[in-house]
């Protein structure tokens, strides 16, 4: 075989492999790669399975002009062209192509393509876009999945934009869809979602919503609830005192229900307490009865007060233990809701999930209450009363017996 038939042999199997990929690739395709070799003006991408792809560097440049990647990063991007005859594959920028001309803009409006762009100001009923020079409209509704009560947040922001109306002319009349694109990819992101998503899951997700009943999470093209009372160990008044919006938090799938509605087939309700470490586990340990500890009084009761130790962790102060000595009628009388107090502790019940507390500073050597029954045993006709002083210092006689010492008593005078 001579060196010119290898060559044409060479030459076809080159087309049937650029065939191949072409087959493969479609303008508008999202795909990733690997840098392999940095040029004046393009990079160079492996994209796997024989096939490379080249990138304009001025998609890859900072706002001070500087490139963003090297050799051997990881690249991801939006396939901008394939050329029909040799499969070579152009991409653009990660959302989109950077267009430089009325013809290109029309080409990605004809074919579909995602181009870059930036809000650059608002108008009646949407804001202005400005794409390679060129000024474009996007109505209101089309700027972000999420209705946005104030569109003035947008501008100044780069951003990828499927164009859903263009007319030539001196002056381009274009209208651009913001929405249509984040639709797609959370699509994208929900089917790769889906095998992971099942009760019991542990996920990422971005907090979006805020409402006084719980938290929405975006989990990545599928959102989720957590609902207040699975936000945190302790009590709570409003979602925002653990979460705020954009933070990434992990949850735990709690279930997941399907509701038949096509536009948000399921709900799921997730949690961020289910996460956390039961502070129960190890209390034992961690609080020896007798040790003095510090907290915060979360509840009065007439029985007693409450009094978070940590996070999702209380003890209670039953009202016997609050007098020092004397009788109370309520625990608000010795303290009050988010008073800081010292204690004493009394017993652990982990299983009970129970601590009890006592503010003296040695419980042990509190007296007990007294017994009038046995200040009165010597001479039975005082047995059912009981006589003292009260806060104004006037004396006071009360019958305090059984039934059956009161008659006694009753009889006892009658003879």
């Amino acid at each position: 075989m001579t060196d010119e038939t290898e060559f044409e042999a060479l030459m076809r199997e080159l087309e049937k492999t650029e065939q191949a990929v072409a087959e493969r690739h479609k303008p508008g395709d999202r795909v990733k790669g690997e840098v392999i070799a940095v040029g004046e003006e393009q990079v160079f991408v492996d994209l796997g399975g024989k096939a490379e792809a080249t990138m304009d560097t001025a998609n890859l440049k900072d706002h001070d002009g500087n490139l963003t990647v090297a050799v051997g990063d990881a690249l991801e991007a939006v396939i901008a062209s394939v050329d029909a005859e040799t499969g070579a594959i152009t991409l653009g920028g990660k959302h989109g192509k950077a267009a430089h001309g009325a013809d290109e803009l029309e080409a990605a409006y004809n074919q579909g393509l995602p181009v870059e762009g930036s809000f650059t100001g608002t108008t009646k009923g949407g804001l202005e876009v400005r794409i390679a020079g060129h000024r474009a409209f996007c109505p209101a509704s089309q700027a972000d999945i999420r209705f946005v009560e104030d569109l003035s947040v947008l501008v100044g922001q780069h951003h990828a934009f499927r164009i859903t109306k263009f007319e030539g002319g001196k002056r381009l009349n274009m209208v651009v869809s913001r929405r249509a694109l984040l639709e797609e990819e959370r699509a994208a992101q929900a089917e790769a979602l889906r095998e992971q998503l099942k009760e019991g899951a542990v996920l990422n997700g971005k907090v979006v919503g805020l409402k006084e009943f719980g938290a929405f999470v975006d989990l990545g093209g599928v959102e989720g609830m957590v609902h207040i009372s699975e936000m945190s160990m302790t009590r709570i008044r409003h979602p925002e005192d653990v979460v705020s919006l954009g933070q990434e938090v992990e949850v735990a799938v709690l279930r997941i229900e399907e509701t038949g509605d096509p536009k948000r087939p399921q709900k799921i309700a997730l949690s961020i307490r289910a996460l956390a470490k039961d502070p129960w586990s190890d209390a034992v340990s961690r609080y020896g009865v007798g040790s003095r500890v510090d907290g915060r009084v979360t509840r009065l009761q007439p029985f007693g007060a409450f009094v978070e130790l940590e996070p999702g962790l209380e003890g209670l102060i039953h009202i016997s233990e609050l007098g020092a000595g004397r009788r109370l009628e309520h625990p608000q009388e010795v303290l009050s809701t988010g008073q800081q107090v010292s204690a004493t502790i009394l017993k652990v019940e982990p299983d009970r999930k129970r601590i009890g507390l006592s503010l003296a500073d040695d419980a042990g050597a509190m007296e007990p209450e007294p017994d009038y029954r046995d200040a009165y045993r010597e001479d039975p006709r005082k047995a059912g009363r009981r006589r003292g002083r009260n806060d104004q210092g006037a004396a006071f006689e009360e019958r305090t017996g059984s039934f059956g010492d009161l008659l006694k008593e009753q009889m006892g005078r009658d003879d």
